[in-house]
């Protein structure tokens, strides 16, 4: 996958993250157990995305 592809993906899910976690503070009680595991895999995916950009930034150098 190209870095711009990966930076695209990026910016993509680190949106989606702030999103959930604006939804988890005004969320009830029932739906607070799905956001916060929503915003588990979503956290998980921006980071891994982020490794493979700085991995991406570094073979190309």
């Amino acid at each position: 996958m190209s870095m711009r592809l990966i930076a695209q993906d990026l910016y993509r899910i680190i949106r989606e993250v702030e999103k959930l976690e604006k939804e988890l503070l005004a969320a009830s009680a029932q739906n607070q157990e799905i956001l916060k595991d929503r915003l588990r895999k979503a956290k998980a995916e921006r980071d891994l995305l982020r490794r493979s950009l700085e991995g991406s930034k570094d073979i190309a150098s």
